[in-house]
């Protein structure tokens, strides 16, 4: 008998609609594209879900035919261009070289095109489309996907992360893998379904270090041990998404093969969003403002860091985090730290491609006088600040990760360098994209470990790497396009009443 032939194919963007940079083809291309055989050869062995994907099919001896692998950071609008390109080329993949026995796809999960609210959804019926109703499809989801209604339907399984940050990409793929081969052998007759609530948020953002995700993802865990029940997926949600079915979910995948499994899935499902309504109101992380925030490291640096005996205060700019899709080019919290003298810090990455090619115009140890940040929609986040300094390092911004999140997977900054200002190192990069590992410092000459304080552009990815180096972690809010109030967000297409937006819902 002839090994099972199976499609893989990822394409992932977690879309901030309120965002006016549309994402196309080149947003892609500049943070991770791959097509056939060298997407195998570039996410082998990596922390990715495809990853996780070859390495069960391999163990397992399946036929694989990749499609595409890309991913770019979030931002708004992926473009009907890049949907064309790249979404609709794993569709194409499928009609062209079937017939498969399965498909296995890494989503976000939270991807919104010019065309479709719900992009995922669309993939997933173009590819049912080639495949037809009856090849088992595996789904992998970032934890904070909007699951829709149609793409539980037309998925086998769904298979998010349990980790946030999220260090469990590859280890996602392989259960979803797992579960999918099962399908293909016979053993079991996956299908999905899923539950929402009238919220817009809950589960603490999805934080797995502490608070009440975790208490549902243990619950979640201990349903899978039920006759049937294949996999319990939790999911944030991502509140970045003007769409009517963004929020918080649950979607069990169950076999439908086994007698009662749907009903209990259902069942599951409802009893883990009941959950998710009681919870609701927790939050997790305290927001500082940006001067309360700088102040407190002044305090710091002053105190028992200059004995060299305390590890960094690491403050993390909630509010401008281009993981989310904001613009990474805030000024708050950079203002703050030079407003308050700090003597050894650095702050990264300021987005700023203008400002990255006058350093590098200028050259290493020239001194200059620059309009850094503040520049794509200074609503949010502020002005540009105009600085003085010395040229530090000048970088390609290529690194290769070494941390929890991105093991082994190559990444760019585009043209990159450190302005030196007083005793602030300033990351200027070309290309957006949040702080997860200490490489994207590191390659630039900055070891974070050394600095008294690090100012960063994240919400929680950064914990993975930079936690195990603090003294202390704060959070600020400078007011950026991902603000934690999710009140302060002009919605249009949500559905109504819904909390928090709507006190009584």
């Amino acid at each position: 008998m002839a090994p099972p032939r199976v499609l893989i194919g990822q394409f992932m963007h977690e879309t901030n609609t309120f965002s006016i940079q549309k994402t196309g083809t080149d947003a892609f291309a500049r943070v991770l594209l791959h097509e056939g055989p060298a997407m195998v050869s570039a996410l082998r062995g990596t922390n990715s879900e495809t990853a996780g994907f070859l390495a069960v099919a391999e163990a397992e001896g399946w036929t694989v035919v990749p499609s595409v692998a890309a991913i770019a950071t979030p931002a708004g609008p992926v473009t009907a261009e890049a949907w064309d390109r790249l979404g609709l080329a794993i569709a194409r993949t499928a009609a062209a070289e079937g017939p498969f026995d399965g498909v296995l796809l890494a989503l976000h999960g939270a991807m919104v095109t010019e065309l479709d609210d719900d992009a995922e959804g669309a993939l997933l019926a173009a590819v049912r489309e080639a495949v037809g109703p009856d090849v088992p499809v595996g789904v992998t989801l970032d934890l904070h996907a909007n699951v829709s209604d149609r793409m539980a339907e037309l998925s086998s399984v769904l298979c998010p992360y349990r980790t946030y940050p999220h260090v469990d990409m590859a280890e996602a793929g392989e259960r979803c893998a797992r579960l999918i081969g099962d399908a293909m052998a016979g053993r079991t007759r996956p299908r999905t379904g899923g539950a929402r609530r009238a919220l817009a948020e809950g589960f603490d953002h999805g934080r797995t270090d502490a608070g009440p995700m975790l208490e549902a993802l243990a619950s979640a865990a201990k349903a899978e041990s039920r006759p049937g029940i294949l996999a319990t997926s939790v999911c944030a949600g991502f509140s970045s998404a003007d769409i009517a079915f963004m929020g918080p979910s649950v979607a069990v995948s169950y076999d439908a093969g086994v007698a009662g499994a749907e009903a209990a899935a259902r069942a599951i499902a409802e009893s883990l969003m009941d959950f998710c309504v009681e919870a609701r109101a927790h939050q997790g992380n305290t927001y500082l403002t940006p001067d309360a925030a700088a102040a407190r490291a002044k305090v710091h640096e002053s105190g028992a860091h200059e004995a060299g005996a305390a590890k960094p205060m690491v403050i993390a700019d909630y509010a401008d985090n281009p993981g989310g899709g904001a613009y990474g080019d805030a000024t708050g919290l950079l203002k703050a730290m030079l407003d308050a003298g700090l003597r050894n810090a650095c702050f990264g990455a300021m987005v700023d491609g203008e400002a990255a090619a006058a350093l590098h115009a200028a050259g290493e140890g020239a001194t200059v006088t620059l309009a850094v940040g503040g520049k794509v929609d200074p609503r949010f986040g502020g002005d540009p600040l105009t600085l003085t300094g010395t040229v530090e390092r000048l970088t390609d911004g290529r690194f290769v990760c070494d941390g929890p999140m991105w093991r082994g997977i190559a990444k760019s900054f585009g043209p990159s360098g450190v302005l030196r200002v007083g005793g602030v190192r300033v990351l200027i990069v070309t290309n957006s994209m949040q702080i997860t590992d200490v490489q994207q410092f590191r390659h630039a000459g900055i070891d974070p470990a050394a600095m008294a304080t690090v100012g960063l552009k994240s919400m929680q990815h950064f914990r993975a790497a930079y936690q195990p180096l603090a003294d202390e972690v704060l959070v600020c809010d400078t007011g950026a396009l991902c603000s934690p109030d999710v009140r302060n967000r002009p919605f249009r297409k949500l559905r109504r009443p819904i909390w928090p937006l709507d006190p009584d819902a």
